[in-house]
C-alpha cells in the first residue's frame, strides 16, 4: 500500500510541499478550484524554476469565469502568469479537488485549496508510493495532458 503516510495541517503544508517541489526532476500536476493573487505569486517563483529545468506542470482549477468579484480577476492574472511560463492550465467546470501529484510518487490530498489557501483550518496527506499515485492519474483523467511518460 502507502510507503509512508503523513498529515499536515494549514500551518506545516506549505513548508513540507515546497520542499517536495524543490526537489521535483519530472511533472508536478496541481488540483485547485480556487486561485488567488497571494498564494499564486507565493509558489510561481517555484514554478518558474520547475520550468527552467523542463519540469511539466499542469494544473487544473474552475474556469476563472465561475468567480465572482475580485476573485475572478485574481484567478484570470495567475493562470496568465503560469501560461506564461508554459503552464499547461486545464478548467474544469464546478471542480473542487485540492491534490498535488509530483513525479508520480508523491502526492498531497485533502482540503486545503494549495492556489488559494488563506485562513482556515484545514488538512493535507501526504504520501509516498508510486502505485497510488498513479491510481490517482488515472482516477483524475489528466494522463492524457502528461507531456513525459515514465
Amino acid at each position: 500500500m502507502f510507503k509512508s503516510s503523513r498529515l499536515y495541517d494549514q500551518d506545516t503544508f506549505y513548508d513540507a510541499f515546497k520542499r517536495d517541489l524543490r526537489h521535483c526532476k519530472r511533472e508536478v500536476i496541481i488540483e485547485s478550484p480556487f486561485i488567488t493573487t497571494r498564494r499564486a505569486n507565493a509558489l510561481l517563483p517555484i514554478l518558474a524554476k520547475l520550468r527552467k529545468r523542463n519540469v511539466s506542470i499542469i494544473v487544473n482549477t474552475r474556469d476563472p469565469i465561475e468567480h465572482g468579484g475580485d476573485y475572478y480577476h485574481q484567478a484570470l492574472n495567475a493562470l496568465e502568469a503560469m501560461q506564461n511560463l508554459g503552464i499547461t492550465v486545464l478548467y474544469t467546470t464546478h471542480h473542487h479537488r485540492k491534490l498535488a501529484i509530483i513525479d508520480r510518487k508523491v502526492f498531497y490530498e485533502g482540503s486545503l485549496n494549495i492556489l488559494s489557501f488563506s485562513d482556515s483550518c484545514e488538512i493535507m496527506r501526504r504520501v509516498v508510493s508510486s502505485v497510488e499515485a498513479k491510481i490517482l492519474i488515472n482516477f483524475i483523467g489528466v494522463k492524457k495532458y502528461a507531456r513525459r511518460k515514465y
